[in-house]
């Protein structure tokens, strides 16, 4: 009869016994607000995907191990649509319905600032994308960000771009809400600090799509560059197919928002070609081409360059659950999150730093790059770092 059984068990088909497996062990549910429909979706999509990669990772290794426990990790998705009315729906459902203690996002500044009194009142952590400097504070404690912002980076790009461009008077569309508003601040500063000038500001609802009479208004101010900085990557590549259009020769640059892919698909690799771009990414790293690799042979699409650096949160806050023995205390987690030093991440080794900027150390700090666009793909002109600068 033993022998029966043996033979029986032996026949079992693998995924049958791997679902007995999984059966047997808890289910951790990571949350994600992100925007997957509209013109951010390329963001929002490329942060589900990394977090999804990252639970790929964690299962295929039999689980995540925290405190004597196995659990297989379920993201549970939902789309704020980059709405701050719709974020707030979706945060109540995940923390009040499905119970979630950990959220990936949101995507922009207007859901982050909309999602944050209740995240941060319920015990619940966050990693946004938005650029707000209001997303981190000492007060906010749960709230993370994976990606540096413009705050960070604007001041030595631009330094980079005057010295070596000669970048002298720009002009920047930028969307109408918290995060364009942000950011024109800080590329206003960082112009004006350099030896170079913001000479002319745009705003615009993100839906719009015919930005003709803006660029005509703003050519006629003599620009020598046009700034796409805070644009997502649909609407970049429309503003420059666009520029183009109407016989634009000078600079088209984009100081912040990795997004190259989607851009060139959008503009056209004519219109596209020349264009100095931020990069979050240096392809050429071994653990970053690793991860390019993996993301594209599941999707079957290249990533957005934002994809790496949440990819390297989820995997940090798995470690940090490790540490902290738990998964469901942020609270424990975050301080352990904020310990880490020299994580080994797929974008190098990673650092949270920001209580200078925000009163506390809850900004990822990470390399990043000045690119040019040259046949539809990014080619490095420049290594950076925030206490360096760009070299």
């Amino acid at each position: 009869m033993r022998k029966a059984t043996r033979a029986a068990l032996a026949a079992l088909p693998l995924a049958f016994l791997a679902s007995q497996a999984w059966a047997q062990q808890e289910t951790l549910k990571i949350g994600a607000i992100v925007t997957l429909s509209g013109p951010g979706a390329a963001w929002g999509q490329a942060m589900k995907n990394a977090a999804e990669l990252a639970a790929d990772k964690a299962n295929g290794a039999g689980g995540l191990e925290v405190g004597g426990r196995k659990y297989k990790v379920e993201v549970v998705a939902y789309d704020d649509k980059y709405q701050a009315g719709e974020a707030v729906t979706v945060a109540n459902r995940l923390v009040f319905e499905d119970k979630v203690k950990f959220i990936i996002g949101p995507t922009g500044s207007a859901p982050t600032l909309a999602v944050q009194p209740t995240t941060e009142k319920n015990g619940v952590m966050t990693s946004t994308l938005g650029f707000t400097d209001k997303a981190l504070a000492a007060a906010k404690p749960l709230s993370f960000r994976p990606v540096i912002t413009t705050m960070e980076f604007a001041e030595p790009q631009i330094a980079w771009m005057i010295r070596n461009q000669g970048v002298k008077k720009a002009g920047g569309l930028f969307p109408n809400d918290e995060s364009g508003q942000v950011i024109a601040r800080d590329l206003d500063a960082a112009y004006k600090r350099h030896g170079g000038e913001l000479a002319a500001k745009e705003f615009f609802e993100r839906e719009r799509v015919d930005f003709t009479p803006l660029l005509t208004r703003m050519l006629a101010r003599g620009i020598d560059t046009i700034e796409l900085d805070g644009n997502s990557p649909a609407t970049a590549g429309l503003i420059t197919k666009q520029a183009r259009e109407l016989g634009f020769k000078g600079k088209i640059v984009r100081t912040g928002g990795p997004a190259t892919a989607e851009l060139v698909t959008v503009a056209g690799k004519d219109a596209a070609e020349g264009m100095i771009v931020h990069a979050a990414i240096d392809p050429s790293l071994p653990s970053t081409r690793a991860y390019l690799d993996q993301y594209t042979a599941k999707y079957k699409v290249a990533p957005n360059g934002f994809s790496p650096a949440f990819y390297d949160f989820a995997t940090m806050l798995f470690e940090a659950m490790r540490r902290a023995g738990t998964t469901t205390d942020a609270t424990k987690v975050a301080g352990e999150m904020e310990k880490m030093r020299d994580f080994p991440g797929v974008l190098g080794k990673l650092n949270w730093t920001g209580k200078a900027s925000y009163g506390i150390d809850r900004q990822m700090a990470v390399p990043f790059y000045v690119a040019e666009i040259k046949g539809g793909t990014e080619t490095i002109l420049a290594r950076c770092t925030v206490a360096d600068g760009c070299k």
